[in-house]
């Protein structure tokens, strides 16, 4: 039987191969996965005009170069709206869709809550670098959630493009159209994970939003434990590894196929 095939797309911080290693590792031989660097860093800076459609393009250029006509799709944060966009445009190309707390999920249908929390992300341009990550991370995470200290010394190499990428993203977010009618029309199975200390007017309603979307084939599962910034796929890779297994399976229609969701009161705001 031929290895599953999966692309992987990390957010706007920590590059593709640093935040996709133990997943890899815990996914195992059976899948073959291509964890892709977001186009947004290729350069020194976002490349002029950059939108999700580069991302969506670059995508594209990734499964020609393997020579994969059908694949599974893989994102998380700014790689979950990639992903989101992706399987609006092509979703012949796609066999699943696995979405990790992504960005941001089109511009309709926003809560009171969530238009509200989402004005916040406009004033951090407004910072300079040295605050406008502390307090970009703060809003991503329920109140009592402590994040972690910046770590000591001077920052890896590759956190100078963050800043400018991660306004790239935000600045796409005002006006792309993700059409709702192309995405509720995608039929294959979707599987959505969220953390139970995310911020629920953020991703509660990311999640909520999705859901009413009607995909048809709709799998939440609810990491009680994680945050956007110590997500599954870093700290429970073999959960969501064997999650993930049972999703492309049934997408695959192979054996093991089986599997369950658990939605637990995140939508609503529930502690967890």
């Amino acid at each position: 039987m031929e290895p599953i095939r999966v692309i992987l797309l990390p957010g706007a911080v920590l590059p593709a191969d640093l935040a996709y290693a133990r997943l890899i590792e815990a996914l195992g031989p059976d899948v073959s996965a291509v964890a892709k660097e977001l186009e947004l860093y290729r350069e020194d800076q976002p490349p002029a005009g950059w939108t999700l459609d580069t991302e969506v393009n670059g995508v594209l250029r990734e499964a020609e170069a393997g020579g994969w006509q059908t694949f599974h799709l893989l994102g998380y944060s700014g790689g979950g709206a990639v992903a989101l966009a992706f399987a609006a445009q092509h979703p012949e190309r796609l066999q699943s869709l696995a979405v990790l707390e992504p960005a941001w999920a089109g511009r309709w249908d926003w809560s009171h809550a969530y238009t509200e929390h989402h004005a916040k992300y406009a004033e951090l341009e407004a910072l300079p670098p040295e605050e406008f990550m502390a307090a970009f991370m703060r809003l991503q995470v329920r109140d009592d959630v402590v994040l972690p200290p910046k770590e000591a010394g001077p920052p890896p190499p590759w956190m100078a493009k963050r800043p400018a990428g991660i306004r790239a993203f935000l600045r796409t977010f005002r006006d792309y159209d993700l059409d709702r009618s192309r995405l509720a029309a995608f039929t294959r199975p979707v599987y959505y994970a969220v953390g139970g200390l995310s911020h629920p007017d953020d991703q509660g309603d990311v999640a909520a939003r999705l859901a009413r979307v009607f995909f048809p084939d709709f799998h939440l599962e609810v990491f009680p434990r994680r945050h956007h910034f110590d997500p599954p796929h870093r700290i429970e890779p073999e959960r969501l590894a064997e999650s993930l297994h049972r999703h492309w399976a049934a997408a695959e229609g192979r054996r093991g196929a089986s599997r369950g969701a658990s939605f637990g009161g995140f939508l609503t705001g529930a502690s967890p």
